[in-house]
């Protein structure tokens, strides 16, 4: 039986049909706005070298056991984030962190749409070269001017979500392996170039000592919350994606090596992007700043003073477009497979319902910048409750479940024949694998699900 289709039933699973689809589509999925613009400023602040290689460590002990978790869930249950549980755990409510995981591609698809469709907005102006003339103050305006308007930016998303619609209804090897196989190489060639202009311009290294410089007094404990926190997140753990994708991967792939490519890749992309954009900001005397401040904010003003900046405002800003768009397909694709099982739904129908509700919901997030700024819950808006939400509560308790389910409840001998691919490999790493999967991996996960609920929901 071919391996990109595997039987459930009288139905048919899609599969992944090359082993550069299955990488060039998890690490769009790794891959996302948070790379460009979160993970090189925390670098920065907390240490720059001395960051990384305690960032290193964290996606040793929690990404990548948790990755090849999911992975190990979704190709022996062969089924979304939630069937899969149900498949190989009938008996129990193991299947809740299939819930929470789609339940949280769901709701972070709503509100990352809005900022996905920000990058669109930036792109055209970039074009259109509004920024020129504007000083740091008028650029911020700009920004703040615009993601309070109230149709602007939803119909920007609009256009975001029908494009990461049109890519996941067409499949996952007429769709997302396709697309990501062109997107992801894209992305690299654009950052490259962004990178090769970055480091050349004077005064630029103070931007890479920044990034780069090990300076151990900066790594706080704040700074090891922080560090634990984004290797957590910035690998799509606990969001149903690879699960799902699991259940797409081939038998004969080799698990434990394909997460290790991700994650190498996924943090590789990260530090290209910091690469790209501190030299720029520190050349220009700007002091750094984080989240969308850094990008749409400070980056125009930087790209208005820098020789060929227009040209490289333009690249910049279909950069993180693509970084969206690889990541907003992942997303939707969660939530999709487990429509399309669930409800016995063909591709196309499941993708327009899903897509659509996700949309009213970002539509709402998006006017909570604006006209709806007023309506609070524990004091955030609803952009950012969402946000929140996601990352301290479903994320968290989602990938727990995962590393427990493996390291406690799923046969030993699934974990060894998945590893393995059913004994046709020799690994040297199972018990320490294992060890990750029962210990390891769940108290660092219980860290960060503390620390995120005692900092903003409790004090």
């Amino acid at each position: 039986m071919d391996n990109r289709v595997r039987h459930q039933g009288e139905g048919k699973r899609e599969g992944f049909a090359s082993s550069f689809g299955l990488l060039a589509a998890a690490i769009g999925s790794a891959v996302g706005l948070g790379n460009i613009w979160r993970f090189p400023y925390i670098t920065g602040v907390y240490g720059g070298g001395a960051f990384l290689v305690v960032y290193l460590l964290c996606v040793a002990i929690i990404g990548i056991p948790v990755m090849i978790a999911e992975f190990i869930i979704g190709r022996e249950g062969e089924k979304d984030a939630i069937g899969s549980y149900k498949t190989l755990a009938p008996e129990g409510k193991w299947y809740i962190s299939g819930v929470l995981g789609v339940g949280a591609a769901f709701l972070i698809l709503s509100f990352y749409g809005v900022v996905a469709g920000w990058t669109l907005e930036y792109i055209f102006s970039a074009i259109g070269n509004k920024f020129a003339g504007l000083n740091a103050g008028e650029v911020g305006d700009y920004f703040v001017g615009f993601i309070s308007d109230p149709i602007r930016p939803i119909i920007w998303q609009v256009i975001f979500m029908a494009i990461t619609a049109y890519i996941v209804a067409a499949g996952v090897e007429k769709g997302i392996e396709k697309y990501s196989k062109i997107l992801i190489p894209l992305l690299l060639v654009l950052i490259i170039i962004l990178d090769i202009r970055s480091i050349t311009l004077s005064g630029g290294t103070e931007g890479l000592e920044f990034l780069f410089k090990p300076d151990f007094s900066k790594l706080t404990r704040e700074g090891v919350l922080a560090v634990l926190g984004h290797a957590f997140f910035s690998l799509s753990l606990g969001m149903g994606i690879m699960i799902t994708y699991g259940s797409y991967i081939p038998k004969e792939e080799k698990l434990g090596p394909t997460s290790l490519k991700i994650s190498i890749a996924d943090t590789l992309i990260a530090l290209l992007a910091g690469i790209a954009i501190f030299p720029a900001v520190f050349a220009f005397g700007i002091e750094p700043g984080s989240g969308a401040g850094l990008v749409f904010i400070t980056l125009p003003n930087v790209f208005t003073q820098m020789p060929g900046g227009y040209l490289f405002a333009i690249m910049f800003f279909a950069l993180l477009g693509l970084a969206a768009l690889t990541s907003t397909i992942s997303l939707l694709e969660a939530v999709v497979a487990y429509v399309i099982e669930r409800f016995n739904m063909e591709r196309v129908k499941a993708t327009l319902i899903t897509a659509l509700l996700i949309t009213l919901v970002g539509i709402l997030a998006s006017l909570s910048n604006g006209s709806l700024s007023s309506f609070t819950i524990r004091g955030y808006n609803f952009f950012d409750f969402l946000d929140n939400l996601t990352a301290d509560f479903f994320l968290p308790i989602s990938a727990l479940i995962s590393s427990v389910f493996v390291g406690w409840r799923l046969d030993k001998k699934i974990v060894e024949n998945q590893l393995t691919n059913n004994g046709s490999l020799q690994i040297g790493y199972l018990k320490v694998l294992t060890f990750l999967f029962k210990i390891v991996s769940p108290i660092a996960i219980l860290i960060v699900f503390l620390s995120g609920v005692i900092e903003r929901w409790v004090l």
